[in-house]
């Protein structure tokens, strides 16, 4: 199947007519090039805090809370546009409030949508510091899995790639095709997300899509700059790109990055790869229990 990487830019909107057009553009063009999953990026969706006014997308506070007043409209578009194009479609991330563990707080959400409607939803797991400190952007309550036709599906969001855990715990439930979808203000943010999702996809013998927001949107609050390029990794195996890329796009070049990849290969690297990183994980737990400290004048067991 073919899978499409969203480096996606934030716009200013007048009208949700405005963001509904480019949307159905985004959706047109790469189910026109036969991509069967599109992956948008983490907090792409801040873009809609525009309709509030310049004020409001300037105060992050007002600004989490007008994305998330359009967070109904936005999951009916893309219930539409799946159905209208017969893809599967993970929207760009964005706030959302009401959760009952919440407190009151958003979390940062991803949804999930196919051919049939909405299939489910994503919370960021990991907050960055900003996102604790400045945004007050509160974790999810655990991981979800998606059977679908195309796969089994798992979603890490940004900074939640970063740790290894997390990618196996997904891995273990299955999952051959993990979206990580990013949003990151400089270089070293974005070299962290692709190094760990380069990382998920080889100890844990899966595809990884990884989706950044791309460019400058000066007049939205914590998005200002934004740095990254659309890739697909895989395991740098039998069947897989020895670099372990699949597709990569130019860095901060807006656009779609397109990738063929074949489940069969997933299957057959995770059976006969030069190395099974995947079945040898739980080798680690032996020399885990044996960590010893060496210094000076003793030995710490």
């Amino acid at each position: 199947m073919k899978i499409a990487a969203a480096a996606y830019p934030l716009n200013w909107f007048d009208t949700w007519a405005e963001y509904e057009k480019k949307l159905s553009t985004w959706v047109a063009e790469a189910a026109g090039q036969g991509a069967k999953l599109l992956v948008f990026p983490e907090y792409g969706a801040m873009e809609l805090a525009s309709l509030g006014g310049a004020a409001v997308a300037g105060d992050i506070q007002d600004a989490l809370h007008e994305v998330s007043r359009h967070k109904p409209a936005s999951e009916a578009l893309h219930v539409r546009l799946a159905a209208e194009h017969g893809v599967h479609i993970l929207s760009a991330s964005g706030p959302v409030f009401g959760l009952p563990h919440a407190g009151g707080r958003p979390v940062n959400r991803a949804s999930l949508f196919g051919p049939g409607g909405l299939i489910g939803h994503q919370d960021k797991a990991m907050m960055t510091r900003w996102e604790r400190d400045g945004w007050h952007i509160v974790p999810g309550d655990g991981l979800q899995v998606y059977d679908t036709p195309l796969g089994r599906i798992g979603i890490l969001i940004c900074y939640d790639s970063e740790f290894p855990l997390l990618g196996r715990a997904l891995a273990e439930a299955g999952v051959e095709i993990l979206l990580v979808p990013s949003a990151t203000e400089a270089l070293a943010g974005f070299s962290r997300v692709r190094v760990g999702a380069m990382a998920r996809a080889l100890e844990n013998q899966m595809v990884a899509v990884h989706a950044p927001v791309v460019g400058a949107a000066d007049w939205c609050y914590g998005m200002e700059e934004n740095t990254g390029s659309a890739s697909v990794y895989g395991p740098p195996d039998r069947g897989f790109p020895s670099t372990g890329i699949i597709a990569e796009g130019p860095l901060g070049k807006p656009g779609w990055v397109y990738a063929e990849v074949s489940r069969d290969a997933i299957a057959e690297v995770r059976a006969d790869g030069g190395v099974l990183n995947m079945q040898h994980w739980p080798e680690q737990d032996v020399q885990l229990s044996r960590v010893t400290v060496h210094g000076r004048n003793r030995e710490i067991a």
